[in-house]
């Protein structure tokens, strides 16, 4: 009953306070930067963050949030009209959806996409609301011992889960962004590491300035090597049909916004995987798996349940571990730490009202998205009539006042440009993005958790292999590595297939 409490309180108290006009300008600000061709929701995240620094903490978290809320949303506009992804969550969008535009189906399209992010936004809210105190609680047993573990297994499994190809991939990008992290004074003595005698190294290298670069200045320089898109032309069509079918699929609707929920949870996996997961697993169970590819309804509800699900389920690490489950999510976490808020097991101690703001704050996103999506959709159309030769010189002066603005250091916006050219790069070799930035973040906690251990126990290792939660989480960790050796893979292939085998007559 507290809970609820806080939450109406908080949803009173942005209504009083006339946050609902930053609630309704901020999403539909979302939802332009994730129709978008390069303009992630990460890259709005991190913009949004630098102007948004000098506000009073929870009005620039509301926006912060709504932002993402409608990005992750807004992407679904362009895979449906372009087949071009807004955002990566918005890539299983583009299988059914724009196969339901090229037939004249736009209108209907976009409205199931925007019932299924709604659907999925409240899944995810409610899961944010239940999860996150209860989670809080059982983190307050976490020691360095336990912290060490959980970001080596959270660059473990984003690095599998981004790169499901080539593990090895999203494992190198991982330890590359933890490479990063070392960067600058360690947090006990304050020496400089990997310095060189540069002061501006010493200071360390900024995770925005970084995830500017990686998310932003890479995506102008991939979207600028790519071939122009064209929109999809004729009469958007029907936007009520849309909704009734959608709401045919509502097992469907449930079941992805639960799977998202969960892949949002994942540290550094987050929306493109609770798309996928809600997609293959509507896939398995549907009794039209022939449509799926060529216009199906059930598989653009499915897409866009999981992927919206994610977003608030992303949060609920953010808040009590101050691990980030998306990309996205690791932005805000730095927001929330610029703004004085330090998520974490102790959040609901020291503030306890927070984690029920944050809840209102994704109800009024989640609302304000899907009345902006419905009421829009025809005018929303003519921004994806922006021609990249001009968008793109716009969103580089962002990302170079977004990068000075913070400290205002030159050295960052080199950093964003280093790291620019880094991800472009990175990008045309199939690594991915999100282990990298998620290893920066989990750097610093990785760092100051093993010297933390190692301090309490006189240099002794025994601690962080003996303890509960510690030996849970190692073994977790090795078996990972071991199920995603190649020769394991191949082996258990083998006894599967010899298995199926054996039980034919």
């Amino acid at each position: 009953m507290a809970g609820l409490e806080s939450f109406l309180s908080a949803i009173g108290g942005f209504v009083i306070s006339f946050a609902i006009i930053d609630v309704f300008w901020a999403t539909l600000l979302g939802i332009v930067v994730g129709m978008l061709p390069g303009l992630t929701a990460t890259l709005g995240v991190a913009l949004m963050t630098t102007l948004t620094f000098q506000m009073e903490a929870d009005r620039a978290i509301l926006i912060l949030i709504c932002m993402y809320v409608g990005a992750i949303y807004g992407g679904s506009r362009s895979a449906i009209l372009l087949n071009i992804p807004g955002t990566p969550a918005n890539a299983a969008t583009s299988l059914d959806g724009y196969p339901l535009a090229r037939s004249g189906q736009a209108g209907r399209a976009m409205a199931i996409a925007t019932t299924g992010s709604f659907v999925g936004g409240l899944i995810g809210m409610l899961a944010l609301a239940v999860v996150a105190p209860a989670l809080a609680e059982f983190a307050l047993s976490f020691g360095a011992f336990e912290f060490f573990w959980l970001a080596v297994f959270g660059v473990l499994i984003a690095g599998q889960l981004t790169a499901l190809d080539d593990p090895l991939k999203g494992w190198i990008a991982g330890f590359l962004g933890l490479f990063v992290a070392m960067i600058g004074q360690e947090g006990i003595h304050a020496v400089p590491r990997f310095a060189y005698g540069s002061t501006d190294l010493a200071g360390g290298i900024g995770l925005l300035p970084a995830m500017v670069g990686a998310f932003g200045f890479a995506e102008i320089l991939t979207v600028m090597r790519q071939q122009s898109y064209e929109v999809v032309r004729g009469k958007v069509g029907s936007i009520w049909t849309g909704i009734r079918q959608a709401v045919r699929y509502r097992i469907t609707a449930i079941r992805s916004g639960l799977i998202g929920t969960f892949m949002g949870l994942v540290p550094g996996v987050g929306e493109d995987m609770g798309a996928w997961a809600s997609y293959a697993a509507a896939r398995q169970t549907s009794r039209e798996k022939n449509q799926f590819g060529k216009g199906s309804v059930e598989g653009l509800m499915a897409a866009e349940t999981g992927n919206n699900a994610a977003v608030p389920g992303a949060l609920i690490p953010v808040l009590t571990l101050a691990v980030p489950g998306s990309a996205p999510a690791a932005v805000l976490l730095a927001a929330m730490i610029i703004h004085g808020i330090r998520p974490g097991p102790l959040i609901m101690i020291e503030f306890p009202d927070f984690v029920f703001s944050v809840v209102a704050m994704v109800f009024l996103a989640t609302c304000a998205m899907f009345v902006l999506g419905l009421l829009l959709t025809r005018p929303l159309l003519l921004v994806l009539r922006v021609t990249r030769e001009r968008l793109m010189p716009v969103i580089f002066v962002l990302c170079t006042v977004g990068a000075f603005a913070i400290a205002s250091r030159t050295f960052d916006v080199w950093v964003m440009l280093v790291f620019g050219v880094l991800g472009f790069i990175l990008r045309e070799l199939k690594y991915p993005m999100a282990p990298l930035i998620l290893g920066i973040v989990l750097g610093d906690i990785l760092d100051k958790s093993l010297r933390r251990g190692l301090v309490l126990t006189d240099g002794d290792l025994t601690p962080f292999f003996t303890r509960p939660i510690s030996i849970v989480l190692f073994g977790s960790a090795l078996l990972f590595i071991i199920l995603s050796m190649p020769g394991t893979r191949r082996l258990m292939a083998r006894m599967l297939g010899g298995r199926r085998d054996g039980d034919g007559p």
